[in-house]
């Protein structure tokens, strides 16, 4: 058969031309009768200057989700800054290009613009915060005293209400989210998305002039927010004043849990602070705990809890707030496994000089300078998510439903301006890493709502489904990845009928909807013995991508490949299996592990406790130009059969656009190497005031030669030189360096290991 798919060839014609009914029955159980879905992309972790960030929400809604000056645009957008308190007005905007008539411009008396960096106490008119006082810095041009605003506060009063009208007006699936300070940890993205952004707010007329009542609300992310975030220490409930009765008036109890008779309860406060000293870090993560079996209790389908950047901080710091071992996602998980469901492991500040802001050395846990778990980003991915057969594939060797997600975490451009396409710290949110989430129709009859908007709710359900794949630089953009049960046809005519189904459904951007075949997020039961055939169809757009660079990629220039940054190839694609043994038992040896912390100079699997590790993973399958299919110029398409299936299992999806063996990048089996050589970043001494830190550019390799007129065809000057050779690091770091994941499928064995956490 060709290497090559065209939809003119007969054999592709013959196959499309049969009925999605005729499939169904070659495969053996007719149509699964799924609602319809459509692949959308979006962001849920970011700032404004409500937190740490550096713009307006107006700015960062507008560059996230503008299609036209942005061309990234996301479909979907969750604007969620840090929990806690700050003191800047994020609803102000920068300029008269953001104004809207609800929130217009703002001037002080002397003409000057009121923009997102105003405090809140300096905001026309003055705005005071609510609960128990907490003064903060004053930034830069305003008048102290410039008190802190409780996160709680800022969400409910100011920020929600700025947020459903940019839905409305622009009618754009947006709601609020947090990046949560989490006891016992360092951060988590998570929402309560009940009583945002219901459909009304799409049929109303909106408002001519200034002000906007919003006819939802965030009440309850804003009180999640005060009873469980480490960095609200509040203690007023809620309230105007602590002790007082006037506002929310809120308990942090958990049904079922000790609450008041807990000696972590503040009877004031009415939640949990846990106890400082010796043993903190376990008591706050009995707290975070605590924090997702209230989200089940109260708002099960409505909240999502993932945690963020997870080997960023070290490994979990028992008497402080640091990272995630892997038992503290299993307990996570098992408190509430349709709310914390998976992991943020590639994360954002793509364009560090530490990229994702992984370093050794990083943070001080008792007197010791560690290292962010794994050392470093592999590829711009954690050494949870990118070592197979660790972290993540042991949690899926369980047969948990945990996912892989990346994000943004967009604060700034760096040394860059907000506008300028270069950067040296963050890319805005969809403009070099997204989530592709397929988004069912609830209703399975099309859109009833007005504009035909996405709703909060069927976002949270398209990713607590685990039907999506992330990928950086827009490496691919359109993925269908199916497992099917053997079909009564030879393996020639069944292989044609799955590969035509699969390329439709990515031609489409939707799944494959026939016969006894499951996708991402799924599983596939068989009886034992029984043959399972995978298909996978991705399409890697020609063209351009957004990066703003026109020069050779440097890392592939390496190895003698001349490729624009801002045109990027897929190289291959692995196909990652591992065997599904059923769920660890808590307080039992393998059910808890810390990842080595020497990993960076003795990256050794054997060194990796046996609850940390899977070591049934491997890569079974790479596809490449030498065995693929290629439909439409811009699709690959490919087939193979697992034989003889007796066992549970399950198979995963990564790919590149680097070959094996790139110096500094890949090793000859086509892992992803440390990112140590392109961060551009200082290194700490090992113990803090010691003499054994390193300088900046130590550790760089790869030289980026090319010559242009500009920073954008030639490599640009805020490239760091070394011996007089600029060197690859920050974004042109991530731009020559993408990849792609995508969520397993699961394949149960009739009367084997239940894969327990997929129905």
């Amino acid at each position: 058969m060709s290497s090559r798919y065209n939809k003119s060839r007969v054999a592709l014609a013959v196959a499309t031309a049969l009925s999605a009914a005729t499939m169904g029955a070659a495969y053996g159980t007719g149509l699964q009768g799924k609602s319809p879905g459509t692949y959308v992309t979006g962001d849920f972790h970011n700032h404004t200057t409500c937190s740490d960030g550096s713009i307006s929400m107006q700015k960062l809604v507008k560059k996230s989700t503008d299609k036209q000056d942005t061309p990234w645009g996301l479909d979907w957008f969750v604007q969620a800054g840090h929990g806690g308190n700050g003191n800047r007005n994020c609803t102000l905007a920068e300029d008269a290009t953001l104004a809207t008539p609800a929130f217009p411009l703002v001037t002080k008396q002397d003409g000057s613009i009121a923009g997102p960096t105003t405090a809140w106490s300096n905001s026309i008119p003055a705005v005071l915060p609510k609960g128990t006082p907490s003064n903060g810095n004053c930034p830069a041009g305003n008048t102290a005293p410039c008190p802190n605003m409780w996160r709680w506060q800022s969400v409910q009063e100011y920020q929600y209400p700025v947020l459903e009208y940019l839905s409305a007006l622009k009618s754009k699936p947006l709601f609020i989210g947090v990046e949560s300070v989490v006891a016992g940890h360092e951060h988590t993205s998570m929402s309560v998305i009940t009583g945002q952004m219901p459909s009304s707010i799409f049929k109303q007329k909106l408002p001519t002039g200034p002000g906007y009542a919003p006819l939802g609300n965030a009440n309850a992310i804003a009180q999640w927010e005060y009873c469980f975030d480490r960095g609200d220490s509040d203690k007023s409930r809620g309230n105007t004043v602590v002790g007082g009765a006037e506002g929310n008036n809120w308990d942090c109890s958990v049904a079922g849990s000790l609450n008041s008779a807990d000696p972590n309860w503040d009877a004031v406060a009415q939640k949990l602070v846990p106890l400082a000293g010796a043993g903190n870090g376990e008591r706050g993560h009995a707290k975070t705990v605590e924090a997702v079996k209230w989200m089940k209790q109260n708002h099960a389908d409505g909240s999502y809890y993932v945690p963020a950047h997870l080997e960023r901080a070290g490994p979990f710091n028992p008497n402080g707030n640091n990272g995630f071992n892997i038992e503290h996602l299993r307990d996570l998980n098992n408190a509430g496994p349709r709310i914390s469901f998976g992991m943020e492991t590639q994360p954002g500040h793509g364009a560090s000089s530490e990229r994702g802001e992984y370093t050794i050395r990083r943070n001080n846990i008792s007197g010791v300078n560690v290292d962010s778990v794994g050392g470093t980003t592999y590829g711009g991915t954690g050494v949870y998510g990118a070592q197979i057969g660790g972290v993540w594939d042991a949690l899926l060797g369980e047969g948990r439903n945990w996912w892989f997600f990346a994000s943004s975490d967009w604060h700034n451009r760096g040394m860059f301006g907000p506008d300028d396409r270069r950067t040296s710290q963050d890319f805005y949110p969809g403009e070099y890493q997204r989530d592709y989430v397929l988004v069912r129709d609830r209703d399975r009859h099309g859109h009833s709502k007005a504009k035909d908007v996405l709703s909060p709710q069927e976002i949270v359900d398209g990713l607590r489904s685990g039907n999506s794949f992330a990928a950086s630089g827009q490496l691919i953009d359109r993925l269908a990845f199916v497992a099917c049960a053997d079909t009564r046809l030879n393996d020639w005519l069944g292989n044609l009928l799955l590969e035509t189904s699969t390329f439709l459904a990515a031609l489409n951007n939707t799944d494959v909807n026939f016969g006894n075949c499951v996708t991402m997020g799924e599983k596939l039961v068989v009886r034992p013995g029984q043959e399972v055939v995978i298909a996978i169809a991705v399409r890697d757009p020609s063209g351009t991508n957004y990066s703003p660079y026109s020069f050779a990629n440097p890392s592939l220039a390496q190895v003698g490949i001349s490729q624009p940054l801002n045109k990027p190839v897929l190289d291959h694609i692995d196909v990652v299996r591992g065997q599904v043994s059923g769920y660890k038992t808590p307080n039992t040896p393998d059910y808890a592990g810390q990842w080595p912390s020497n990993w960076i100079t003795n990256p050794n699997m054997d060194s990796v406790p046996a609850g940390a590790k899977n070591t049934t993973a491997s890569v079974v399958r790479t596809f490449s130009s030498s065995n693929w299919k290629r439909a439409d110029g811009q699709f690959r398409v490919m087939t193979f059969r697992i034989p003889h299936v007796n066992s549970s299992q399950y198979v995963r999806l990564r790919g590149t656009n680097l070959p094996a063996s790139v110096p500094f990048e890949t090793d000859p089996d086509g892992n992803p190497l440390p990112d140590l050589f392109t961060n551009a970043g200082q290194v700490n001494p090992s113990v803090p005031g010691g003499n054994d830190g390193q300088p900046a550019g130590v550790n760089l390799r790869i030289p980026c030669a090319a010559v242009g007129t500009t920073d954008f065809d030639g490599c640009p000057a805020h490239m760091p030189v070394i011996n007089g050779q600029k060197m690859v690091a920050f974004d042109v770091a991530a731009w020559a360096d993408l990849w792609f994941y995508s969520n397993p499928i699961y394949i149960e064995v009739r009367g084997g290991t239940q894969v327990a956490g997929v129905n």
